[in-house]
């Protein structure tokens, strides 16, 4: 039977915060078949209320996209380039109060922060359904911005408290598949609603109404079900919270259940590397939020429907969601970062060459396959470079505080991608193309660079250290890296 002895510092019995902090080092020993029972209880009640809760987040973020092909733009008054003020004003928000959002949740919990938020923007969904006019919409759009901005570091976060470095980015690529499904079921639920033939209302409304509802009734469920961590978790025994902190202690944090320390959360922002991951999620967030929020306008330009330009979105979504999940699970299994951020980058890279430099009404079957081409790599690199500065940052509440300011950069993208997709230039859209293509050949150099870097340092460190070459960050146990990526025994995720 398979063993893992990790060091605790839990005392016996069940592990409290003061545990933590107070009691003596001591080796827990337990087999894999135990770690097994215990990861397959994270993986079947905290992610899949994880995942539904994205899955509203990025609906309610995203159906304006679906309520335009019904027409809810001539229908609400919006003039010349307004639909994109209200498509890029809600990144103003969402950038600005990720950060002081995400230190709540690490003082109070995900789990208490986040159904709260998501009970916001499901009700900006239900106003967006009475909304009449610009100024009305403009609002909604403004909180809705503030409500959904904690969401994913809040998330990212969160798991990284349940999950080693080897096992997280499977874990947020699950549940960031439900974003990149959400696409898929955007489409369906739109075409399913827009079937609604009412003289009082139009389908768009309908549209808002039933994912609205829909998210505001699951926030009180998760509200009640997610645990604050494992140590307090009900559904764990005395043997399993024990189990839970050796792991963290050993594969991804310095501590558990850290105090907030906002001077010390800051410091990685003084750190160069951090300036680097701060390109690279700037850069990221171009193509990611070009394919997001308007992939159902990039369909639209082949010339289709409005019904089938919502059914034609479907397939590129799923297509989508199963690289990101294959490629997640790769990064874990080889235990990777970089070269598996490089691939989705460089094939959506190929994506918007490919729809720049022909002419997409002739040649609508080459069109509609590199809309899969820009499915298939635009998410995997948001998923893989949260894990991979979170790998690197054993602080809790630095990784709070970090994982707030990267993905806040990237969402700033959303700024860039609506100012270049232009009404004027409809249906090429060939400005918005080239920008996209442009930062994403950016991210794909300075990812390579950095990966190529890590490499080469951590074989340096080796050597100094009088270690094999193949010492790497898998065998070091991150409760000794209190410094940081200064510890001696500090080897980068890579």
């Amino acid at each position: 039977m398979e063993k893992a002895e990790v060091t605790s510092r839990a005392a016996a019995g069940s592990p409290t915060k003061e545990d933590y902090t107070d009691a003596e080092s001591q080796v827990v020993e337990y087999t894999r078949a135990e770690e097994r029972r215990l990861l397959r209880k994270f993986d079947f009640s905290i992610l899949p209320p994880l995942t539904i809760m994205y899955l509203a987040n990025a609906l309610d973020k995203g159906n304006v996209g679906n309520a335009k092909t019904d027409g809810w733009d001539k229908d609400i008054g919006l003039v010349g380039n307004q639909y994109y003020i209200l498509v890029m004003v809600f990144y103003v928000p969402f950038c600005l109060f990720g950060t002081p959002i995400s230190l709540l949740v690490k003082r109070f919990s995900a789990a208490r922060v986040l159904p709260i938020m998501m009970l916001g923007f499901g009700s900006m969904s239900l106003f967006a359904g009475i909304a009449k006019n610009f100024s009305e919409i403009f609002a909604i759009r403004w909180f809705l911005g503030v409500f959904e901005s904690a969401m994913l570091p809040g998330v990212v976060f969160y798991l990284s408290t349940f999950y080693t470095r080897g096992e997280l980015a499977s874990r947020i690529g699950l549940f960031y598949a439900a974003a990149a499904i959400s696409g898929a079921f955007s489409g369906l639920i739109a075409f399913g609603v827009f079937q609604i033939k009412n003289g009082k209302h139009h389908g768009w409304q309908y549209l808002f109404w039933i994912e609205g509802a829909g998210t505001c009734f699951f926030a009180i469920i998760a509200f009640l079900w997610l645990p604050r961590s494992a140590s307090t978790w009900w559904f764990l025994d005395d043997r399993q919270k024990s189990i839970a902190l050796a792991r963290i202690l050993s594969a991804s944090s310095v501590t558990a259940d850290e105090k907030l320390n906002i001077r010390d959360a800051f410091k990685p922002l003084m750190d160069p590397l951090y300036w680097l991951w701060a390109v690279i999620s700037l850069a990221l967030g171009v193509p990611l939020a070009s394919v997001n929020n308007f992939l159902p306008q990039i369909v639209a330009s082949l010339g289709y429907s409005t019904i089938k330009t919502n059914l034609y979105t479907v397939a590129p979504n799923i297509v989508g969601t199963v690289s990101l999940l294959c490629l997640t699970f790769s990064s874990d299994y080889f235990y990777e970062r970089s070269i598996h951020i490089c691939i989705p980058l460089a094939t959506t890279l190929v994506g918007f060459v490919v729809l720049g430099s022909i002419d997409v009404v002739k040649h609508t079957g080459v069109a509609y396959f590199a809309c899969f081409l820009l499915t298939m790599g635009a998410s995997a690199p948001s998923v893989l470079v949260a894990t991979w500065y979170n790998n690197n940052t054993p602080s809790e509440s630095r990784r709070a505080v970090v994982t707030a300011v990267m993905v806040a950069l990237a969402n700033s993208s959303g700024l860039i991608s609506t100012n270049v997709f232009r009404a004027q230039d409809e249906p090429k859209y060939i400005p918005a193309l080239a920008t996209s293509a442009a930062f994403g050949g950016l991210c794909l150099v300075i990812v390579a660079g950095t990966g190529i870097w890590m490499r080469i340092e951590n074989r340096r460190r080796n050597k100094a250290q009088g270690l094999e070459e193949n010492y790497s960050a898998a065998n070091t146990n991150t409760e000794e890296l209190g410094a940081g990526r200064h510890s001696p025994s500090f080897r980068y995720t890579y």
